[in-house]
């Protein structure tokens, strides 16, 4: 779908695809500017020929401008059969202004409103009605969600559309005013870094070209080659100044309108000072907006004499102010010399660890104050509620038939995943900032769990590091953390509980059960809840549903969110539970129409049907595993969840002490691929040797560099000769099986092959390959997805870092890392013990502590009694009920505030982090490694997975106490998700790469140009794959000669990345 527009102002292209009409767009304004849509932004830049649209068959049609460098290879222009064609559609706007769109037959009436919104003459309308005129002179209004195709054919020519002014309501009048607000405001438009030293580069050569020097020339003050911790102002992304169009724009006091007002339609009342130093009172209808004639503390609703009126809120304030009018176009020439990139909204935007230094003046903003109170953890306080279920499962019920069906139905299911990402997040704060009441306040503190905004909340504890703190702090660091368990709301049921367990399990537990059961709610359980999530929902059986899900780590804190099934929180429920168990298998429910879709989704995840035994004896037939739940919601569909295995377990991490030490799905879906191989071998020659099957298993790790996708795409195509390897999730548990002991055995063996695999093949390949340079990971996090990627687990980084001890940069990155992770428990903890007024101080400390060298300031004995008076309080705390628990457990926070951080010592935390790294990942810390963390990059480590924003100035790190609390600038979520990926993309990414590396760069050109057009479609622009595939598209642009086209789609990466990634991420800093 696709829209150009002619006319006015506005004679560039663009394509538009919209996901709603609410959503948040961004201007581009003036001559020869391109468009975008924010949301999704298939963009055509200036001076650029933009990536051609894909067509049904998914062949590109590629186009090159006049004047521009050449963008592609010419011989992949070729005709496609069901190309999609564009056709001129004149549009009259409410001012009276034309302008053209070019239109397919397929648009909905959602994505013309989207490109109107983008489009510099009608930005600032947003209540209108469409009419479609036809040729044959009748005239159509047209609703949001029709297709264009339904009203009229466009094909023929003689249709035009209408903008006609609707009328306003509180809720649109209101959207008016915001809309209003974001045009006026720069905040939004993210200038990149390398847009600017290309600037400054272009800049350097204009003036060397007219001096007669050689426009090559090095840029000055970048400092980019010197002593980082000087240049770490450099890694952080300049801010555009503001254009200040008017002094303020308030809702007034004399809000609401008196009701003898409202029956004149009177909707809202707008307090405005220009910047010329007059003060208007404006009255916003619901059908215009005018200047009243109230003064001061005196209400006069009749219009001023002058009659000042217009229908929209711009048009009124260009009227009674001539700077108002300048500085909004401004605003939009502003807008409109940006790269097109730069005013694309991210739907999940990263966070930086570094803020501005010296801290910014904080300014007074009424509208910001205006939001801030109007607006609770990411939800309206007036109005209805979304009910985030509902929506994601109607999406999922989406035809997806066809590629254009797969596009709406990801696009739909990824904005509405995000949005609720956004609600758990600011709703999980609210948690854990004690804004939000629980729905079970008379149960035990530690028990409670909370909804908000249709969205499930509840805490998963970190086990790890508490079965440390019992056993092993010195006496020398405060012992206040070993209680962890007991204190505050740390520990909670299962983060699930509440769909089946809190519903009807949790009244009738003893509270030794629900401490029993609270051991699961671990930081590994909820992890692994996640990524079954997502396999589930990759897997995609139609009738099988699962829920959203956000794991959102803050202050040390961890909340599990989730969408809430229909009906599970109101009325018995007791007969909802179909499937699975609710009791550790005493009782195991089982119904054979919920069997037959997991069997479905089973296959796909290589799980094998198989018999367990319930508490009785009675044999139950299942395919996955005893502690998963099925449950019919109140909607009749059918959900599953408390997905913590479906890999099998770990066969090299055996007990109850790993229970939830899985295999990662990307070593099955390996694992199973060598599998297949070795059984193909076997059948063409059955006296093979056995040293074919390693052989086959070194080929399939190689393999495993493209991507997890690749593997699971691979291993789909071999699904015929892979079908009989099939894992028994439930081996090696405390669940009794059924069936014979050879039958156990033979499952049990396949488990434990699989451990084999991963120990003597995929982590000796992947050692070999760091070696050899075929996998450069830079930093922590690239380094975590490169073994991600290959199917190894995190707790094998103490094993690999022994491998590579002998190479110096690779032993520290992964010593470096273990640190990190280590580190990051240790401060979760003291943060969960925190008061407000103490966080920045408690950070402040730890990491001096931790950079610098920090002694005790008091005794030892002094501590110890510190110690013991800090565990008699959580001992205390534990016993209380809900009424007096929280009192009780402030408390004693209170009484521990005075040496929960303020007694910690260098030697004190660096011993945690030994013990740690020690239990969890088998990696003795070298006594120099206290000298390594002195640099900025362990530093922007632990930084970003804690959640720390820290001040961007010099730091001494050979200080005893480099950092003061006046460096902490902010702490912010860190948040997993399950938002779902673009496979199709992934898929024709992976075909492109093969191709380019065969060396056919025509037909990698439009497989790659056809995932990044998908990609713009379903994600927008901002998405990490759609820089992959701006990256082979410059690298195949390269290689055929066109230099200057590869410039234009690296740069197109550089943006996407920097605000995807960060500016100092390894893909950001290397392109």
């Amino acid at each position: 779908m696709a829209g150009k527009s002619k006319g006015g102002k506005n004679k560039g292209k663009a394509q538009v695809v919209g996901h709603s009409a609410s959503a948040e767009p961004e201007v581009l304004a003036t001559d020869g500017a391109e468009l975008v849509n924010p949301d999704n932004g298939e963009v055509s830049e200036p001076g650029e020929v933009s990536d051609p649209p894909a067509t049904e068959d998914g062949v590109a049609d590629v186009e090159k401008g006049d004047g521009d460098a050449p963008e592609v290879v010419q011989s992949a222009k070729k005709p496609a059969e069901g190309e999609l064609h564009l056709y001129p559609v004149p549009v009259r706007t409410q001012s009276g202004e034309k302008l053209e769109l070019q239109l397919s037959p397929g648009d909905s009436v959602i994505d013309v409103k989207q490109f109107l919104l983008d489009a510099p003459e009608t930005c600032f309308y947003t209540c209108y009605d469409l009419i479609l005129h036809t040729e044959d002179g009748s005239a159509h209004q047209l609703e949001d969600y029709n297709e264009i195709s339904e009203i009229a054919d466009i094909t023929s020519g003689g249709c035009s559309l209408e903008m006609v002014a609707a009328i306003y309501d509180e809720r649109s009048i209101r959207s008016h005013l915001r809309r209003v607000r974001e045009l006026l405001s720069l905040s939004t438009l993210h200038v990149s870094l390398s847009t600017s030293l290309t600037l400054q580069q272009e800049s350097a050569q204009g003036k060397s070209a007219d001096s007669g020097k050689s426009p090559i020339q090095e840029l000055d003050g970048l400092n980019f080659m010197e002593d980082s911790a000087g240049a770490l102002t450099n890694l952080l992304a300049s801010t555009p100044a503001e254009i200040k169009c008017v002094e303020s724009m308030v809702f007034s006091s004399f809000n609401p309108p008196p009701t003898y007002r409202r029956l004149h339609g009177d909707l809202i009342y707008i307090d405005v000072a220009t910047l010329e130093g007059n003060k208007y009172c404006i009255t916003g209808s619901s059908k215009s907006f005018y200047v009243n004639s109230s003064n001061k503390n005196i209400f006069d609703s009749k219009p001023t004499k002058q009659g000042l009126e217009a229908s929209t809120l711009v048009g009124l304030l260009q009227k009674i102010s001539a700077k108002f009018k300048k500085g909004f176009r401004e605003v939009l020439d502003r807008r409109a010399s940006a790269h097109p990139f730069e005013n694309v909204q991210s739907l999940l935007p990263v966070t930086s660890w570094l803020g501005a230094y010296p801290v910014p003046e904080h300014r007074r903003d009424a509208a910001r104050a205006e939001d801030s109170v109007v607006l609770s953890y990411g939800t309206e306080l007036i109005g209805m509620q979304r009910d985030w279920n509902e929506e994601l499962q109607s999406c999922r019920e989406f035809p997806h038939g066809n590629p254009q069906e797969r596009i709406l139905r990801g696009r739909a299911l990824y904005k509405v995943t995000c949005d609720f990402v956004d609600a758990a997040v600011k709703g999980a704060v609210g948690v854990i900032n004690r804004c939000i009441p629980p729905i079970n306040p008379t149960d035990p503190e530690c028990f409670h769990m909370y909804v908000h905004n249709n969205i499930f909340f509840s805490f998963a504890v970190d086990s790890d590091y508490e079965d440390i703190s019992k056993d092993h702090k010195p006496d020398c660091q405060n012992g206040s953390s070993r209680s962890t368990k007991v204190s505050s709301p740390d520990v909670i049921t299962k983060p699930d509980a509440n769909h089946g367990k809190s519903a009807e399990v949790v009244d009738s537990k003893s509270e030794e059960a629900q401490l029993a059961d609270s051991e699961q709610a671990t930081y590994a359980s909820a992890n692994n809840d996640l990524k079954g999530t997502k396999a589930y929902q990759e897997a995609d059986v139609s009738g099988l549903h699962n829920l959203a899900m956000a794991i959102v780590d803050y202050r040390g804190h961890r909340v599990v969110a989730q969408s809430i099934i229909p009906g599970i929180l109101q009325g018995d429920k007791s007969d909802s539970l179909l499937y699975g168990s609710v009791d550790n298998g005493k009782k195991i429910s089982w119904n054979e129409t919920f069997h037959s879709k997991v069997v479905e989704a089973a296959k796909q995840l290589h799980l094998k049907e198989h018999v367990v035994l319930d508490g009785s004896g009675n044999p139950i037939k299942l395919a996955a595993t005893v502690e998963c739940k099925g449950i019919v919601g109140s909607d009749d569909r059918h959900y599953i969840l408390d997905l913590m295995r479906v890999t099998p377990r770990d066969s090299n991490y055996i007990g109850q002490e790993h229970r939830f030490c899985v295999l990662r799905p990307e070593l099955i879906a390996s694992f199973v691929e060598v599998e297949s191989i070795k059984q193909s071998l076997k059948q063409k020659v059955p006296d093979a040797p056995v040293a074919s099957t390693s052989d086959a298993k070194a080929t399939s790790v190689e393999g495993d560099d493209k991507s997890e996708e690749s593997s699971v795409h691979t291993h789909e195509e071999n699904d015929n000769s892979s079908s009989e390897i099939l894992f028994n999730p439930n081996v090696f548990t405390e669940y009794k099986l059924a069936g014979s002991a050879e039958e156990i055995a033979a499952d049990e063996e396949l488990v434990k092959r699989a451990g084999t695999y991963l120990v003597d093949i995929v982590i000796p390949k992947f050692v070999q390959d760091l070696c050899s340079l075929d996998i450069s990971p830079m930093d922590g996090q690239t380094l975590t997805d490169a073994l991600h990627l290959h199917g190894i687990n995190i707790r094998y980084l103490g094993k690999i870092a022994g491998m590579v001890k002998h190479l110096p940069h690779l032993w520290d990155l992964f010593s470096t890392e273990i640190i990190v992770r280590s580190a990051k428990h240790v401060i979760k903890d003291i943060l969960r013990q925190s008061l407000d007024h103490d966080i920045a101080p408690a950070i402040a400390h730890f990491l001096n502590c931790f950079v610098g060298k920090v002694l005790g300031a008091s005794t030892k004995s002094s501590l110890s009694n510190a110690q013991s008076k800090t565990l008699k309080g959580h001992e205390n705390s534990q016993t209380q009920k809900s009424t007096k628990g929280p009192k009780l457990s402030h408390a004693a926070v209170s009484r521990k505030s005075l040496s929960t951080y303020s007694h910690l010592t260098s030697d004190g935390i660096w011993f945690s982090i030994k013990e740690f790294a020690k239990s969890k990942y088998q990696f003795e810390v070298p006594d120099e490694a206290r000298l390594s963390a002195k640099r900025v990059a362990v530093l922007r480590n632990l930084c970003r997975k804690v959640g720390i924003t820290i001040a961007a100035r010099k730091y001494d790190m050979d200080a005893s106490s480099p950092f003061e609390a006046s460096d902490m600038l902010n702490l912010q979520p860190v948040v997993k998700h399950s938002v779902p990926t673009c496979t199709d993309a992934k898929n024709l990414m992976e075909a492109g790469k093969v191709r380019m590396a065969e060396g056919t760069l025509n037909e990698a050109y439009a497989l790659f140009s056809e995932a990044f057009s998908l990609l713009q479609q379903i994600t927008g622009p901002m998405h990490k794959d759609a820089a992959n595939c701006c990256r082979y598209l410059a690298m195949v642009l390269y290689h055929a000669g066109d230099t200057a086209g590869a410039i234009v789609q690296q740069h197109r990466e550089l943006i996407i990345n920097e605000r995807c990634l960060g500016l100092d991420h390894p893909d950001t800093a290397h392109r």
